[in-house]
């Protein structure tokens, strides 16, 4: 996740259960501020590519803009998945599964979904899958 100036970290009241109402609330917020920042920057490239799109005559310029738009196109496109995965992962919140692995069931933790809030999976369970992942692809 992006650094976030306005993150404030859950304080967890004791006694307080897993996935409280106020423990969604604060994750809901978390991810709908995370997907306006993406939205934001959406527009910013839209708005971008518009005003910088310019046919140079010179080979070399043109291609420097092609890949510079290239990059920014690609980076765009990993943050529509991520846009998709932010709404996936609200409308988790919304049936009442967030915050627990996909995987086993226990609980994921607030801090690690604090660092990534879209996670489906405990830090066990992931470990295992990319240790699964490495022996299949290396």
């Amino acid at each position: 996740m992006q650094a976030n100036q306005s993150f404030t970290p859950y304080q967890q009241a004791e006694g307080e259960e897993y996935m409280s109402d106020e423990q969604l609330a604060h994750f809901r917020q978390l991810l709908l501020d995370w997907k306006q920042e993406l939205m934001e920057e959406v527009d910013r490239t839209v708005q971008h590519l518009k005003e910088e799109a310019s046919n140079f005559a010179d080979p070399a310029d043109r291609a420097t803009q092609e890949e510079e738009f290239s990059l920014e196109l690609r980076t765009r496109d990993r943050e529509r998945k991520l846009i998709k995965k932010i709404n996936d992962t609200l409308e988790k919140i919304e049936q009442g599964d967030y915050g627990y692995c996909d995987a086993c069931g226990i609980e994921i933790g607030i801090r690690r979904l604090e660092a990534r809030p879209t996670a489906t999976l405990c830090v066990d369970c992931k470990s295992l899958a990319e240790i699964k992942e490495k022996q299949i692809g290396g």
